[in-house]
């Protein structure tokens, strides 16, 4: 049988969504503050945040902002002309084209994340607590 949601589970729920829409904001702000898009920010991370620092191909920028394929590259495409990503063929395989910062998209990817983890600093302690609540173990059971 399924617990019935409580009236403070509903509350911590939603303060949780405003939190995160906050943090979002935040997010699209600094990007744009940054002379970027949020979707431009959002795939200089995913570049440089890349699991084990793995080559990042189109197909992995559009998996990773759950994009299609032709739209990742018209994303890339504009990133390349604001020179803040380059396109590299792959040594093994020339199919393959590899996306990597330039000197000004670490620069600018520098800048945003540092913001951002000084955002996530200051709005943890809240997130943390909510997430507490909704994930204690009387609750679920």
């Amino acid at each position: 049988m399924v617990k019935p949601i409580s009236p403070k589970e509903y509350e911590m729920l939603a303060t949780f969504r405003y939190a995160l829409r906050q943090f979002l904001r935040f997010s699209e702000t600094a990007a744009r503050q940054a002379g970027i898009t949020p979707q431009q920010h959002q795939t200089l991370l995913a570049i440089v945040g890349s699991p084990n620092q793995e080559p990042v191909t189109a197909s992995k920028i559009a998996e990773h902002l759950q994009i299609r394929h032709h739209s990742a590259v018209g994303l890339i495409d504009r990133l390349v002309a604001q020179d803040l990503v380059a396109r590299e063929p792959s040594q093994v395989d020339r199919r393959e084209v590899y996306i990597s910062l330039t000197q000004q998209g670490h620069a600018i990817l520098t800048q945003l994340s540092t913001a951002h983890r000084e955002e996530l600093r200051r709005i943890g302690p809240q997130l943390h607590l909510i997430l507490e609540y909704l994930t204690a173990e009387d609750l679920l059971s």
